[in-house]
């Protein structure tokens, strides 16, 4: 989906989409993951951020060394800079977090397209439903998310999905 492409769309948003902005632009963030086509995913987007949500940015590597390096590199001078590699459905993931400004920033890279990425798919499932029910709709996504559950849980409670609110989400018909 076009509109986050870049994280323009945040400069003119909530004041939480606009302290998104300034913390990503600011420390150059975007910028210096450019060769790896970031895209900014998760609850800032859809403005569903709560106490304590990330920035999560989705990348796309084609040599897990390079991209460790250059991420090693470019952030390893923030407040609580970490690196770790996990397998995340059966796709080898490297995920760097830190601190800018008092924002946590998660760097989430595969060697799967953004696009393609789990997280990219919900969210753009997530906005497409969150445009459809609305901003009552919204607030109760907020509410759950205070209380406890992540954000694809919560979608999954409000819209009576049951299973893995993870792949069931996947195949929720807007």
């Amino acid at each position: 989906m076009k509109k986050f492409d870049t994280i323009e769309y945040l400069s003119v948003g909530t004041p939480k989409q606009r302290e998104a902005f300034r913390v990503l632009s600011h420390h150059k963030i975007i910028e210096l993951l450019a060769q790896y086509r970031p895209v900014l995913a998760g609850t800032f987007p859809l403005d569903i951020a709560v106490p304590g949500s990330d920035l999560d940015v989705l990348c796309y590597w084609q040599e897990a060394g390079h991209f460790k390096q250059h991420v090693t590199n470019s952030f390893s001078g923030f407040e609580n800079f970490t690196l770790r590699e996990v397998t995340i459905n059966n796709q080898h993931t490297i995920i760097t977090n830190f601190f800018a400004d008092g924002l946590e920033v998660e760097v989430f890279g595969q060697n799967i397209p953004v696009k393609q990425q789990m997280a990219y798919r919900h969210m753009i499932i997530e906005y497409k439903i969150l445009s459809k029910k609305g901003d009552n709709f919204r607030q109760q996504v907020i509410a759950l998310k205070q209380s406890g559950l992540k954000t694809e849980p919560a979608f999954a409670q409000l819209l009576g999905i049951e299973g893995n609110p993870y792949t069931a989400l996947l195949e929720f018909n807007v």
